[in-house]
């Protein structure tokens, strides 16, 4: 197959500027598709991270109602196999048990990516139901890390983190629960951003309490991308639940010009949990970066008691996971979770969150309440909140402990020690704040180590904006410039010859 470009020219090009070029008539949308879809046939048999290529929106962009004239009209694009449906194509969440499941409507978002222009062609991958660190259960798949496929890319975006970081296509759907955008954008080296609740809708379903700490997303190689990417795709429903509120000016504009001075808290701190040595120094480092760029840094963190709020965390999990997999059962007329089929972890799950109390749920909410006011009471004082995205070591491939096919009895011990590694990004979804990974740092071992900024609410765009500043500074060089191994422009991958 002849492509429409060479891989170097190709992973030039962001999003923005292929939607460019298709507008002009210098690319097809489907020369354009052909090209991702010629990266998906050459990385994915070393990374898997993609379920299933939607070959006729290859052959045909428009084959979904994808809109010619978006801003990201003909930019390819993959979707999680988790949260927003797509009319008449699978979802199978990661899970031998919803092997077949098959959407019959699109979601709200589905509609707004497609209004958009994005061509969506594929899913990828993810854990079951989302729940865990990483999508890695032999069953299933086991996704891998582009920079070294020893190691994890951590999740539950996995897929999704993979394929960009690997040049594939520019931009790719993500969505966070406690950090499933941020942590494996953090670990990949690519841009994610969580949004602040009341910007992306997923109706008719999880919108409103029942989905109180997720939210949708993307992962992007440039901060433009994301950026047009909030403002064309972001709203609610008719007869959203909660308030969907809107930016006084597009991210994409904003995002031209530098923020002011920025007062910048620093920590590692995080209630119980502290960063390696080595993280700490790179966290450092960060900070003198963007003390150069004349903003003030200095170590502190809010009042919180984040005992509680892990605590409360914890209790939102379980329960939000046991109704989720509780509604999957019904609707097969199944009374419990068949061990054959929903990994152990998820069982457990189940069976500790089922019959979570409403009393349960308002000490919860209880706690919530505190730690988000204590947390907007902090933001009057300081504009940005910087953090590793991880405290500890990307782990390797087969380290069960953070998986759903542990064998650890205690599913409460079990998010314990998901929290010694992933402390830092829970917050911001306790609170309904915006943060972003930025992939500035790195591991002694040379993977990619996100920083996380936060805001206040609604001040995503204040984010997005520093994240422009940095970019200009470092010359667009997210990575120092380096490239995954498993990268399209890597004659072993970009040619389609698969290493043996």
């Amino acid at each position: 197959m002849t492509l429409a470009m060479g891989w170097d020219e190709w992973c030039r090009h962001d999003g923005v500027a292929l939607a460019e070029r298709v507008r002009r008539g210098e690319l097809s949308a489907a020369e354009v598709a052909a090209q991702a879809a010629a990266g998906i046939a050459a990385t994915n048999p070393a990374l898997s991270a993609v379920v299933e290529v939607f070959e006729d929106a290859v052959a045909d962009p428009s084959v979904d109602g994808s809109n010619p004239l978006g801003p990201l009209a003909g930019v390819p694009y993959l979707m999680k196999d988790l949260g927003p449906t797509l009319a008449g194509r699978l979802q199978e969440m990661g899970s031998l048990f919803m092997r077949g499941n098959r959407a019959t409507a699109d979601s709200f978002l589905a509609s707004r990516l497609r209004q958009a222009g994005l061509n969506i062609i594929g899913r990828s991958t993810t854990p079951e139901f989302g729940v865990c660190s990483s999508a890695e259960n032999p069953a299933v798949y086991v996704t891998r890390n582009p920079w070294d496929t020893e190691y994890t890319t951590c999740g539950s975006s996995a897929g999704t983190a993979a394929m960009v970081a690997a040049g594939v296509v520019p931009l790719s759907h993500a969505t966070d629960g406690g950090g499933s955008i941020r942590i494996p954008a953090g670990v990949n080296g690519n841009i994610g951003l969580k949004p602040s609740r009341g910007v992306f809708s997923i109706a008719p379903a999880a919108s409103d309490l029942t989905g109180l700490v997720s939210i949708q997303g993307c992962h992007s190689r440039t901060v433009r991308d994301t950026a047009v990417f909030v403002d064309a795709c972001r709203g609610g429903a008719p007869g959203e639940f909660m308030p969907y509120w809107s930016a006084p000016e597009p991210y994409a504009r904003l995002i031209e010009r530098d923020p002011p001075p920025l007062r910048i808290a620093m920590s590692h701190e995080w209630g119980d949990y502290r960063a390696t040595p080595a993280i700490v120094a790179e966290l450092e480092r960060v900070g003198r970066l963007f003390e150069s760029l004349g903003h003030r840094v200095e170590w502190a963190l809010p009042d919180v008691d984040l005992r509680a709020a892990f605590t409360a965390q914890t209790t939102c999990y379980i329960s939000n996971f046991a109704q989720t997999i509780g509604n999957l059962l019904a609707a097969r007329g199944l009374d419990r979770p068949p061990a054959a089929l929903i990994e152990p972890i998820n069982i457990k799950i189940w069976e500790a969150g089922r019959h979570t109390t409403y009393d349960e749920r308002y000490r919860m909410q209880t706690v919530f309440n505190a730690t988000s006011r204590a947390f907007g009471r902090f933001f009057e004082q300081w504009d940005i909140i910087l953090t590793p995205i991880t405290a500890l070591p990307t782990p390797r491939i087969g380290t069960t402990e953070y998986l759903t096919i542990s064998d650890n009895p205690s599913v409460y011990d079990w998010f314990a020690n998901l929290w010694r590694n992933f402390a830092y990004t829970p917050m911001a979804n306790l609170c309904g704040i915006p943060a972003l990974s930025l992939p500035l740092a790195w591991h002694d071992n040379g993977l990619p180590l996100g920083m996380q900024i936060q805001a206040r609410q609604a001040d995503d765009g204040l984010l997005l904006q520093l994240a422009a500043q940095v970019e200009r500074a470092i010359g667009g060089r997210w990575n120092d410039g380096r490239l995954p191994t498993v990268h399209v422009t890597n004659p072993m991958y970009g040619t389609g010859a698969i290493p043996t």
